[in-house]
C-alpha cells in the first residue's frame, strides 16, 4: 500500500503512488443528521503538503485579478420550440453487475502534463486526457450503458437507533446496463494547476457550470471542454437515454486545499470570497444531477492512520466540507485502502453517518453487508488504457483510445 508520507509536495513519485492506490469513498450523515447524497472524487492527493494544513495557496478571484466569470441574469433569447420527448420506456428490474468507474480531473492542457519534468510519469499513469475521455463515452453508449445514481442502489433505514443501507430494486429500461461515475479529487489542488489540469468549476452562463483555467498562453478563460462534468452534461444533454432519472456522478472531495478550485479553508485570506463562490457552484452541480461524497481531508490512507488521526481529519472535512456539501453518507477511500469492517476506524466512520464505502477493484463488485454498502471501482486512466485492456473490452471494446499527445507514448 501507498505510504501515506509520500504526498504531493515530493510531486514525482508521490504523484504515482498515491495515484495508483486509487480512491474510493463513502459520505454520510452522522446519525443525527439527514443525509443528502454527495457526489464524486479527485486525483490522488498529496504530499506532506497535501496531508497537512501547512498553506494552501487561496485565491478569492483568479490569479491575476480576473474573477471567474459570474452567471449571466440577462433573460433568454426567444424561445424555440422544442419537439415532444420521447415517450419513456417501460423499465424493468435490472439483477446483473453494475459498473462503478472513477477518474481523475481531466488533462486539459497536455503540453503541460507530459512535459518531461518530474510528474511526467504519474499523469501518464493515474490521469486521463479530454479526448480521451469523450471516445470512452462514445464507446459507453454504444454498448448501452447508462448512468446511474449511487444512492439508486441502496436506501436507508434506522433500526435500534443505527442508519443502514438496504438493497434497493433498480429498475431500468430495457437493454440497459447500468454504471455509476466518480471523480476524485476534484479540489484542483496547486500541482494540478502548474500540471495541465483545468484551475476551477465555475458558473456558466446557463446556469450550469464550466471550467476555467489560465492556459499555458497565459489567457484566463473559461471551456467547457476542459473537465468531466461539463463534457458529462453536455453529453446528456445530447443524448438523455445516456442517463437514468437525471444521474451524473459523484464528486469526491477532500477539504486541505479547498474545494473545485476554491480556498475554503477557514484560515485562507479569501475565505469568505471563496466560501460564496463555491456554495454557488455546489448548488448548481447539485441541481444538475451532481453528487458529493467525503474523501478525508487530508488525503489520509485510512488503512495506515491511527484512530485518533483518523478522527482528527473527519472532524476537519465535517467542519469545513460539510457545510459546504451538505451531509454525505458516501465515504470513498483515499489510495482505495479499505478496512476490515472490524477495525475500530471502520466502526468510527459508521458512527460519522457513512453507509457506502467505495475501494479500487479490478471488476465489478458491492456487497450489502452489517448495514453498508461496499463497492469496488474501476480506475480508469493510462494504467488501465496501457495494461488492463481486455479487461476494459466490455466497456470500451477495442477502440483505439491513447492519446497521441501523451508525450509520443502512445501505441
Amino acid at each position: 500500500m501507498i505510504d501515506p508520507k509520500k504526498r504531493l509536495p515530493m510531486l514525482s513519485a508521490s504523484l504515482a503512488l498515491v495515484l495508483m492506490s486509487g480512491c474510493a469513498g463513502n459520505g454520510a450523515a452522522s446519525p443525527g443528521r439527514s443525509a443528502i447524497p454527495s457526489g464524486p472524487s479527485a486525483p490522488p492527493a498529496a504530499s506532506a503538503a497535501a496531508s497537512s494544513p501547512s498553506s494552501p495557496s487561496p485565491y478569492a478571484t483568479a490569479p491575476g485579478g480576473t474573477a471567474p466569470p459570474a452567471a449571466s441574469s440577462a433573460p433568454p433569447s426567444a424561445e424555440v420550440p422544442s419537439p415532444s420527448p420521447s415517450p419513456t420506456p417501460q423499465a424493468v428490474e435490472y439483477k446483473g453487475p453494475v459498473e462503478h468507474l472513477f477518474f481523475h480531473p481531466l488533462v486539459a492542457f497536455p503540453e503541460l502534463a507530459f512535459d518531461g519534468d518530474r510528474i511526467s510519469q504519474g499523469y501518464d499513469d493515474w490521469f486521463v486526457t479530454v479526448p480521451e475521455f469523450k471516445k470512452m463515452l462514445d464507446e459507453l453508449y454504444k454498448r448501452n450503458y447508462i448512468l446511474v445514481n449511487l444512492t439508486s442502489l441502496y436506501r436507508t433505514e434506522t433500526e435500534n437507533g443505527k442508519t443502514v443501507a438496504k438493497p434497493q430494486k433498480l429498475m431500468l429500461p430495457p437493454g440497459k446496463k447500468p454504471f455509476v461515475l466518480s471523480v476524485d479529487d476534484i479540489n484542483y489542488y496547486d500541482y494540478m494547476r502548474e500540471n495541465g489540469n483545468a484551475w476551477r468549476l465555475v458558473p456558466d452562463t446557463d446556469g450550469s457550470v464550466t471550467a476555467w483555467a489560465r492556459t499555458p498562453d497565459g489567457e484566463e478563460k473559461t471551456s467547457r471542454d476542459w473537465e468531466l462534468v461539463p463534457i458529462v452534461d453536455d453529453f446528456v444533454k445530447a443524448h438523455p437515454d445516456f442517463s437514468w432519472e437525471g444521474a451524473k456522478g459523484v464528486l469526491a472531495l477532500t477539504g486541505y486545499q479547498g474545494v473545485l478550485g476554491y480556498r475554503t479553508r477557514p484560515d485562507s485570506p479569501t475565505y469568505e470570497a471563496d466560501k460564496k463562490a463555491a456554495l454557488d457552484v455546489i448548488a448548481r452541480l447539485k441541481k444538475d444531477g451532481w453528487l458529493f461524497a467525503s474523501h478525508s481531508w487530508g488525503h489520509v490512507d485510512v488503512r495506515e492512520v491511527s484512530l485518533a488521526r483518523l478522527k482528527q481529519d473527519t472532524e476537519k472535512w465535517e467542519r469545513e466540507v460539510e457545510p459546504l456539501t451538505g451531509p454525505t453518507d458516501i465515504f470513498i477511500y483515499p489510495y482505495g485502502s479499505r478496512v476490515p469492517d472490524n477495525d475500530p476506524k471502520f466502526a468510527y466512520l459508521r458512527s460519522q453517518g457513512f453507509d457506502v464505502f467505495c475501494s479500487v477493484g479490478p471488476s465489478p463488485y458491492k456487497i450489502f453487508k452489517d448495514g453498508t454498502l461496499q463497492m469496488d471501482r474501476r480506475h480508469i486512466d493510462g494504467v488501465a488504457l496501457r495494461t488492463q485492456r481486455g479487461r476494459l473490452d466490455p466497456l470500451f471494446g477495442d477502440t483505439p483510445l491513447l492519446d497521441p499527445a501523451r508525450d509520443g507514448k502512445a501505441g
